[in-house]
């Protein structure tokens, strides 16, 4: 199957793990030495219209690509793991015992 690069920005992202939809395919990254494709960028959500900025970007490496279809792109993707900052760190008064 051919497929052109203008053609991969109207596919739907869909990870096969979980079946929840990551996005739309917002651009590709190559290689350029040997034009090969190397992973799947699916831009971060607007955040409040894009005044507050935006989520960060997805990549998806080549290897978690399972299937490209006519409609969405398959993948096995393990989304990483979010740190609970609160959590992790001591604040003033925990240092002091209070």
């Amino acid at each position: 199957m051919n497929c052109r690069v203008g053609d991969m920005r109207d596919k739907e992202v869909i990870n096969v793990r979980n079946g929840m939809r990551i996005g739309f395919v917002g651009d590709i990254e190559l290689n350029p030495q040997d034009a090969r494709m190397t992973a799947v960028v699916v831009y971060g959500k607007s955040r409040f219209f894009g005044v507050l900025g935006h989520e960060e970007d997805v990549i998806i490496p080549w290897k978690d690509i399972k299937l490209i279809g006519d409609d969405t792109v398959l993948v096995d993707y393990e989304e990483p793991k979010m740190i609970d900052r609160k959590s992790s760190r001591e604040g003033f008064f925990d240092k002091l015992g209070c």
